[in-house]
């Protein structure tokens, strides 16, 4: 009797195993990440308890259990987190004694990756100020309206970008901007030298670090969102806290070695990876540029085991030719964001057995996934225990106006299996939305009301999505007026703004265009000249040089009498962006950018042919 039980029971067993493998094969993979995911929330909690509840705290919470541990490692210097403790003192005191800084005071900071990228940075963050990190590669005029949008009146900046800020100077000194460079010396009176103060301050610890609210703004980053120049978003202290625990949750430990390629003003390298190495205890690597050339030299030569990528980044390193330290590296894993499949796969196959972690996640709000599974192509997955961690919905859209379709009753719909849809996320406490400095209206444009019932309020990330019946995630498009291209986020309405200024221009569409074997899209222009003007290349080239960081430049034109508009005279995209460049579905003229004559020249068969084939490449 007992023994028919026991069989009984295993046979149930055993069929409700092959039942779950059959109907819900990722069950326990889905499981497993939604308890690491609860363990870290305690963890996270018990640091909270202990008083560690920002950035910091995290940072100091290292330097007092890992004092003499490498913290970083940039060209032939190495600095433990005692090291980076102390000299980020001198900053705070330098900041604080020659700058009369102090807590709630807006600092931007214009630098290259370096160490006292991170010792200003962190000195400042113990004096309590607010800092804005700006993209070196952004032009002047781009340059002022970020200080302005982001209220800050003191800038840091290194010593290689002082010609860019010297372009502003006059409009900066009518602000009252006080400017800061990074050297030992001042190239003229505007600017107060920083090295010779910081190394005659004391490296003593402070000891009246300010008191933070956690729920209050930590950082600002520049981002174009879905619509118009770059906007200031706030970054508050618990969305940067919770930014630190990717590498984590891709399965880097304390032991890792972690290599750093990306720009730290963006929030991939210094919350996710800098900020992952500090949660760890671990040690970085960081570059001032990444170099595909040098990447696997780098990577022997400090026994890194741990990579940041971009997939712009490793696309790069697959269509580089092979170097004899591409295997025999230590690296295990790579976690990153925008990694498409076909690259996926030959990284893989060509550099060993690396283990791929793709995540996606946004500067403004905590909505994020991570693919934890090794299938190649996904950003994460659309479980019932990821929703119930994070919770997400995908709606159906309108493709003219990019806004979501409403039923009958006003609410929006949810899209189908297979269907993209708009990522949208309900503000809670673990998701917030803190805005854009000084723009209430973009502000607003983020926000979805009355989503599913009266009252809600979702967050718009802008980005479409989609999921198959295994319940995968995959990126799709961005949708409104952006697009990216070469890592960065290029605003259509930027570019047009800038093209119009020619005199030889009348109206410029602009909007990205997929090419085969580049992530993202390249930037397109469909012009209207006005009457009896000629299109000048070389003068559109020179004035791009002057006013837009490359990435954002259009690499193709097309010149056409009128620009189609909708009954609201909204500029059209949809069908120029499936028309693309291809010089066999339109009879407008097309022109190609080639930079080597530094003009626009006519885009024939021939040279359209070469640029979807590989054999010239942008």
């Amino acid at each position: 009797m007992i023994t028919l039980v026991i069989t009984s029971v295993l046979a149930g067993l055993l069929a409700l195993l092959l039942y779950q493998r059959m109907t819900y094969p990722y069950f326990w993979v889905d499981l497993i990440y939604y308890m690491k995911l609860q363990r870290y929330k305690k963890t996270l909690q018990t640091r909270m308890q202990q008083g560690i509840i920002t950035y910091l705290d995290s940072f100091l919470y290292q330097a007092r259990k890992n004092p003499n541990k490498a913290f970083i490692i940039f060209e032939n210097q190495t600095l433990t987190y005692r090291d980076v403790d102390r000299r980020s003192n001198q900053f705070a005191n330098a900041f604080r004694t020659e700058g009369s800084l102090k807590q709630g005071d807006i600092v931007a900071l214009l630098m290259f990756n370096e160490p006292d990228f991170i010792c200003a940075w962190l000195g400042l963050c113990k004096l309590g100020c607010e800092v804005a990190f700006l993209n070196v590669n952004i032009k002047a005029k781009i340059l002022l309206h970020c200080f302005q949008s982001c209220g800050a009146k003191t800038l840091v900046v290194s010593a290689d970008l002082v010609g860019l800020v010297s372009e502003v100077l006059p409009d900066l000194k009518k602000d009252n901007m006080s400017l800061w460079v990074v050297d030992h010396t001042s190239p003229c009176d505007d600017f107060k030298s920083l090295l010779d103060k910081v190394e005659n301050m004391s490296a003593e610890t402070l000891s009246d670090l300010p008191k933070v609210d956690v729920m209050s703004n930590f950082l600002f980053i520049f981002t174009s969102g879905t619509t118009g120049l770059s906007k200031a978003a706030r970054v508050g202290h618990l969305k940067a806290i919770m930014s630190m625990a990717f590498l984590n949750m891709c399965g880097a430990t304390s032991d890792d070695i972690i290599y750093v390629t990306l720009p730290l003003y963006h929030m991939s390298a210094s919350l996710l990876a800098l900020g992952g190495c500090i949660h760890l205890g671990a040690t970085c690597v960081l570059k001032k540029k990444f170099s595909a050339s040098q990447f696997w030299k780098d990577c022997v030569k400090h026994r890194v085991t741990v990579v940041q990528y971009i997939g712009e980044l490793l696309r790069y390193l697959v269509n580089h030719p092979a170097v004899p330290e591409e295997r025999s590296h230590r690296v295990r894993l790579a976690a990153g964001s925008g990694l498409r499949s076909d690259v996926w796969k030959q990284f893989v196959k060509r550099f060993g057995k690396i283990k791929i972690r793709e995540g996606y996640g946004l500067t403004e709000a905590s909505i994020g996934f991570l693919n934890y599974t090794d299938e190649a192509g996904a950003i994460g997955r659309a479980s019932y225990f990821n929703k119930l961690s994070m919770p997400f919905e995908l709606l159906k859209y309108d493709p003219q106006t990019y806004e979501a379709v409403r039923s009958d009753s006003g609410r929006c719909v949810r899209a189908q299996t297979g269907e993209p849809g708009i990522l949208v996320a309900p503000l809670t406490v673990m998701n917030q939305f803190l805005g854009y400095a000084g723009n209430k209206i973009q502000s607003e444009k983020k926000l979805l009301r009355d989503v599913f019932k009266a009252g809600d309020v979702y967050f718009n990330t802008g980005d479409l999505l989609f999921t198959d019946h295994r319940e995968f995630l995959y990126f799709s498009d961005r949708v409104g007026d952006t697009f990216r291209w070469k890592g960065e986020n290029v605003s259509t309405t930027e570019v047009s703004e800038v093209l119009g200024v020619l005199d030889f221009i009348q109206e410029a569409n602009v909007y990205g265009v997929s090419i085969t074997g580049y992530e993202g899209r390249a930037g397109m222009a469909a012009v209207v000249l006005k009457l009896d003007q000629k299109l000048d290349g070389t003068k559109i080239y020179n004035h791009l040089v002057q006013t837009l960081p490359a990435y954002s430049w259009p690499w193709f034109l097309r010149v056409q009498s009128a620009l189609d508009v909708t009954e609201t005279f909204k500029q059209q995209k949809v069908k120029l962006v499936q028309e693309g460049f291809n010089p066999d579905v339109t009879q407008d003229p097309l022109y190609f950018l080639d930079v080597s004559q530094k003009d626009y020249i006519l885009l024939s068969e021939l040279l359209y042919e070469d640029i979807v084939s590989g054999n010239i490449r942008l």
